[in-house]
């Protein structure tokens, strides 16, 4: 099963990467696609729209939090 999650990036500030990746994989491991970038502390989201769509249309399921994101982005309604 694939899923959108987040994947931190930064050391001192947390910064994420939304990338759809395995079930079976840790949060940092081996993603499958990085489709967006979610900066909590700047407020800053860059999605990529026909990436998301594509697996969200393949069956993956996004996490709480990145479901949140992609409701602000009207992406899922």
């Amino acid at each position: 099963m694939v899923k959108l999650r987040l994947k931190r990036c930064g050391r001192k500030q947390a910064v994420y990467r939304i990338v759809a990746i395995d079930v079976r994989f840790r949060r940092e491991g081996r993603d499958l696609r990085k489709v967006g970038f979610y900066d909590p502390i700047k407020n800053q989201t860059y999605l990529n729209v026909p990436a998301i769509l594509y697996f969200l249309e393949k069956g993956a399921q996004p996490t709480g939090t990145v479901q949140d994101i992609l409701k602000k982005a009207e992406i899922l309604k």
